[in-house]
């Protein structure tokens, strides 16, 4: 995947025309922007940053299909100048799962590029710089080899000079263990615990996929519903809405981006708290004008804003507030007492404050109307229920809709299966389930096999992605 990603990439470089001449501090300006829209995975305020003569010769859905595989690098942790001639500046690109390329972009003078392309970085390319700490305090039971390895990967995270604390829960063979790693707060040599809460982030679209669910399995919707009926008129009336389903929205087939595009444009709106003023009326504003550029269902695009405009949906037709879906029909059966959207501090709710990719303290996200597509807070005790109960033959209303999320709905580009919000892979004819999260401020993964009644659930309060280890981690239990 990561060779084909390089050989569009080079494509698009061919594609592109040179723009005017510009300054080095007007490109640097466009390209920072750029680096925000990649880090927030904005495809679309990317592609409205280009200029006319790029876009003649690269249509949205060829950029979509390229970026999509770029996100699979993880975020941008560092930027460098590699050199700058005529109007085209070089950059060294450093991600997070490791990867290095050289990113050439011509600036016009409107400040919209006519060239950006990604290539692959030398082999002599020098890693990004990330002094190790020398000693972590942690809190684990080694007591078999599969223990041991299981340290020895979140050590190689949690030592990283820009995270600061690790929680890993782990369900194998029927028993269940935790790794704690790191402190809740610089020098104060205070471990994390089972029920310290993290910022889950994407995770949380598996909890908004299973309301919808329990929706289906009572009957009250069905999964291939169109969408209009459940909105108002003045957004509803929208022929490119017609065609969309409630599993569309679920499975990111619904044609629509990963955000809208006045996401950034409300009046209030902080980059370092970006959900916290986008609400309905910004959404069913920005849904008014949406014009589709494909059917829904032909294809897969990974979609905040899908699970946002789902998260209304579900309180509309439920007639109460997301948040007391989730409390009624999943937290208070399983117990989930520390999964939330906002802690409350009378129950002894606290969150650790959050690392950026520098390793500096950044502000939690608040969340509105795009809650359910990312706004969740848990810990590893209550996403460790929330998986173990996907194990269970379904015999009641909530089993009945876990099973129904984990049902094959679509391929996605990267050769793996979706569900309603599910995503599946397997390793060695051993299928298995996984989501994961990530804010300015947080890491997480979540993933299970229900063949094998194995789970792994990981948290960070840092922006270093966890996937890696975590993926790790579940591929060696499975490989037990």
């Amino acid at each position: 995947m990561i060779r084909k990603l390089f050989f569009l990439l080079l494509m698009c470089t061919a594609l592109t025309g040179l723009g005017q001449t510009r300054t080095e501090e007007a490109n640097r300006a466009v390209f920072n922007k750029i680096e925000f829209f990649i880090n927030t995975q904005m495809t679309d305020s990317i592609y409205n940053l280009a200029s006319d003569a790029f876009k003649e010769q690269v249509s949205q859905n060829q950029l979509t299909f390229m970026l999509q595989n770029l996100y699979q690098l993880g975020r941008i942790t560092d930027v460098e100048v590699e050199d700058f001639k005529g109007q085209t500046a070089t950059y060294r690109v450093f991600f997070t799962e490791g990867r290095q390329l050289l990113a050439k972009l011509a600036v016009d003078s409107t400040y919209r590029y006519s060239t950006l392309a990604f290539t692959v970085a030398d082999n002599d390319a020098k890693e990004v710089e990330k002094p190790e700490k020398e000693e972590v305090i942690s809190q684990v039971e080694t007591e078999t080899p599969l223990d041991f390895y299981i340290d020895s990967v979140a050590n190689t995270y949690i030592k990283k000079g820009n995270t600061q604390s690790l929680a890993v829960a782990v369900f194998h063979q029927n028993k269940y263990k935790t790794f704690l790693y790191g402190e809740t707060e610089k020098g104060n040599s205070t471990l994390p615990t089972e029920n310290t809460l993290y910022e889950i982030g994407s995770i949380t679209k598996v909890f908004t996929a299973t309301l919808l669910a329990d929706l289906v399995t009572k009957g009250i919707i069905q999964l291939d519903d169109s969408i209009t009926p459940f909105l108002p008129d003045s957004v509803s009336s929208n022929p490119s809405l017609k065609g969309i389903t409630f599993k569309t929205l679920a499975n990111h087939t619904a044609g629509l981006p990963r955000m809208a595009d006045n996401w950034n444009r409300i009046a209030g709106f902080d980059e370092k708290d970006p959900f916290a003023v986008y609400d309905q009326k910004a959404l069913f504003g920005f849904l008014k004008g949406y014009k589709a550029s494909h059917e829904p269902g032909e294809e897969y695009e990974y979609s905040n804003l899908g699970y946002g405009l789902l998260t209304e949906l579900i309180a509309i037709v439920s007639k109460k507030p997301y948040t007391q879906c989730l409390q009624e029909i999943i937290s208070a059966p399983l117990q989930l007492s520390n999964t939330t959207d906002k802690p409350d501090a009378e129950k002894q709710q606290t969150i650790l404050p959050g690392l950026d990719k520098d390793g500096n303290i950044t502000p939690l996200w608040n969340w509105k109307v795009m809650v359910g597509a990312g706004g969740l807070k848990s810990n590893i005790r209550d996403l460790m229920l929330f998986v173990v109960e996907q194990f269970k033959m379904p015999e009641n209303e909530l089993q009945n809709a876990m099973a129904l999320t984990r049902q094959f709905t679509f391929f996605t580009p990267d050769n793996t299966d979706i569900g309603l919000a599910w995503h599946m892979s397997m390793m060695d004819g051993i299928i298995y389930f996984h989501h994961t999260g990530g804010t300015d401020g947080s890491s997480s993964f979540i993933g299970f096999s229900p063949d094998t009644k194995t789970a792994v659930v990981v948290l960070s309060n840092a922006a270093e992605s966890v996937h890696p280890i975590s993926t790790e981690i579940m591929e060696k239990l499975l490989g037990e």
